[in-house]
């Protein structure tokens, strides 16, 4: 890095030269989009339904129990068979939860139970195939645009948390919740497409014809085994289980603002703006090398900004202090995932993404469980104020343990990749990924 602070955005070359990773990019943009369209969809539904803020707790535990089971076979599979063929396979079960969501709207479903269930098969089948997903940005693109690839896949989830829960909010308003699951539908009818497109990619060592192997163990033991990897996890877990409040919003909105759906949007969009313009200017936060202290110091700002969302009274307050959350996050998240694939040899790339993956959303998710049965038992802006609070120490207690975290920088251009994962008592080794990996997106 060099001594003078300069502020650079996003690399687009990745989507100029590279047709793959642009229908991919395209795809998964549009499924984001209609992803977020549907749980503002979702946390309206169970709240016409329950009026209960541990109802809408339990959409995170509907979603973070499947990625727990199932996010972890998922690594397996991508380091065992043709990571397209588990892509394809689980896009297509996601686009059926979908259709399914859209028909239970249309009937007038009034089981709450229906209704999670169709979101845990949707969350299921993505959580099987998001490690394989994970690694399609290394596989189409050049060594030295892999980073930007994937600040672009960050980018394009930050536009799509800012425009699809306004965009669901409208449509809930006008055409009610059929509309807001069948733009699902849609969108991941368009990412299927994307993917039927992409060439085959099978795992290093699957042989050539696409041979099974039994993988190793490995994904747990090798983040078990780093320190930094086990540190920067603990970190984002602490986060997320501690303080999301998603789970929350209606309740508030209820509380402070009449219970007006645009505002419950606006709550969504508000972290997505603060997300986004971090994510704009991201050029700039991974050229620091001090990638462990800069995720300790943005997830630290995250819980404070949530425990100020609870205190809060006006809503320009309100929503300020989502953005500065929702920037932080940004920032957390980017220094994580390059640590992250920096740290992970090539041949664990699945099972630890799977791993990654697991704690990156069940946290928020079964946070958002936590969340809403404290706010049963309290209230919404106690609950706020106790998780922000509650994250905050106990990220402060990982970076009190995690000497080798705080103090980790950026390997240089010049490292190669290392073998096998240490054993668990080891101490932190070479990194463990070929230098294109140096940057990625959440």
């Amino acid at each position: 890095m060099s001594g003078r602070f300069r502020v650079r955005f996003l690399d687009t070359r990745p989507l100029r030269g590279n047709r793959p990773f642009r229908d991919l990019w395209i795809g998964t943009s549009v499924s984001q989009l209609g992803g977020q369209a549907a749980n503002v969809a979702v946390l309206a539904q169970v709240w016409d339904l329950t009026g209960s803020p541990v109802g809408t707790g339990a959409i995170g535990l509907a979603t973070g129990l499947p990625i727990v089971l199932f996010g972890l076979v998922g690594g397996t599979l991508a380091d065992t068979v043709d990571r397209r063929a588990v892509v394809r396979a689980t896009t297509a079960g996601q686009l059926l939860a979908a259709a399914g969501l859209c028909a239970q709207a249309l009937a007038d479903n009034r089981s709450v139970l229906l209704l999670l269930a169709l979101v845990a098969v949707g969350t299921s089948c993505g959580a099987l195939g998001a490690p394989a997903r994970r690694t399609f940005p290394v596989r189409l693109l050049p060594g030295d645009q892999v980073a930007a690839g994937l600040a672009l896949t960050n980018i394009s989830f930050q536009a799509a948390m800012l425009a699809g829960p306004a965009m669901a909010g409208l449509i809930i308003a006008r055409w009610d919740f059929p509309a807001a699951y069948a733009a699902q539908a849609v969108a991941m009818a368009v990412s299927m497409l994307a993917v039927i497109r992409l060439p085959a990619m099978r795992p290093d060592g699957a042989g050539a014809a696409g041979g099974r192997r039994r993988p190793e163990r490995g994904g747990w033991r090798v983040v078990l085994g780093r320190p930094n990897l086990r540190g920067s996890l603990a970190t984002d877990l602490a986060a997320t289980l501690l303080a999301m409040p998603v789970a929350l919003f209606p309740l508030v909105n209820e509380i402070r603002f009449e219970g007006n759906p645009q505002t419950l949007g606006l709550f969504l969009s508000a972290v997505a703006v603060g997300g986004i313009t971090a994510g704009l200017l991201s050029g700039t936060v991974t050229r620091w090398r001090r990638g462990g202290l800069v995720q300790l110091a943005a997830a630290g700002v995250w819980g404070l900004a949530l425990a100020g969302f609870g205190l809060a009274g006006p809503l320009w307050a309100a929503l300020g202090c989502l953005a500065v959350a929702g920037a932080a996050d940004t920032v957390s998240v980017v220094t994580r995932s390059a640590l992250v694939q920096l740290e992970t040899p090539d041949a664990y790339r699945g099972r630890v993404s799977s791993v990654e993956h697991v704690i990156g959303v069940a946290g928020p998710e079964l946070g958002n469980f936590r969340g809403g049965l404290l706010a049963s038992a309290t209230s919404a802006p106690l609950a706020l104020v106790v998780g922000g609070l509650s994250a905050t120490l106990a990220i402060a207690a990982v970076a009190a343990t995690h000497a080798p975290l705080r103090a980790y920088r950026t390997p240089s251009a010049s490292a190669k990749p290392d073998g096998p994962p240490p054993r668990p008592a080891a101490s932190e080794a070479a990194p463990g990924t070929a230098p294109e990996a140096s940057v990625t997106a959440g």
